[in-house]
């Protein structure tokens, strides 16, 4: 059993209806990405990297860390898959898109809540997340668990999908060019803008989901988890 406080009344929670609680929470916050997703679609693409289909604003995957931090880590899981689901409506990529989303996004899910299990082994909850040197720890774990498997995901794709031949064709964003590195490619431009974008969407994807969850307390006035 366990306990939560939905403003002054305290409600007790069996496993079985936290289980469907979360069940339920994963699939309609899956929806409401997918709904996002449509809604935003022209702003999105707009903000896509030339040559990588990468969007520089894309707000997604905030709405499944956001499902996580409130209805706990299967929602969290549940959110990712039928989310990613719904990008096969709209993502220009097709398939692709939403792989790469759901590969670089589940571990800003899954690796926080390993590290606090193994970390404090009585108790897992949203309360441990809150906590700033926590989510900091176990984001920045994450994110660098994130940025090894994009580049794992990239040269399977090159080697396997797009063909390894292709990876000459690999270049920076115009934007680099201000550093100097206009003329690099291939694998070295894939090694240098891999871990930088996906530094910076994880940052995002993380600090934006904490304050708008712990900000106004959800966390407290749901208690889910």
């Amino acid at each position: 059993m366990s306990e939560a406080r939905v403003g002054e009344i305290e409600v007790v929670r069996s496993k079985s209806s936290q289980l469907i609680l979360q069940v339920a929470g994963g699939a309609i916050f899956g929806a409401l990405s997918t709904v996002m997703a449509i809604t935003l679609k022209p702003i999105i693409d707009a903000t896509r990297i030339a040559n990588w289909g990468i969007a520089m604003f894309d707000p997604v995957s905030w709405v499944w860390i956001i499902c996580f931090l409130v209805f706990g880590p299967y929602a969290g899981f549940i959110s990712c898959v039928t989310g990613s689901f719904g990008l096969l409506l709209i993502d220009p990529s097709g398939w692709i898109g939403p792989l790469f989303k759901f590969c670089a996004t589940i571990p800003l899910i899954i690796i926080p809540y390993l590290i606090l299990k193994l970390w404090e082994r009585d108790t897992t909850n949203s309360l441990k997340l809150k906590n700033p040197k926590y989510y900091v720890i176990t984001g920045g774990l994450s994110i660098v668990f994130r940025i090894i498997v994009m580049i794992f995901m990239n040269y399977l794709f090159f080697i396997t999908y797009w063909g390894l031949e292709n990876l000459n064709y690999a270049t920076l964003p115009p934007f680099f060019e201000i550093f100097g590195l206009k003329e690099i490619t291939g694998k070295t431009a894939v090694l240098i803008f891999t871990p930088i974008i996906n530094l910076y969407a994880g940052v995002l994807d993380l600090a934006i989901p904490y304050f708008l969850v712990f900000g106004p307390k959800l966390d407290e006035k749901f208690g889910f988890w």
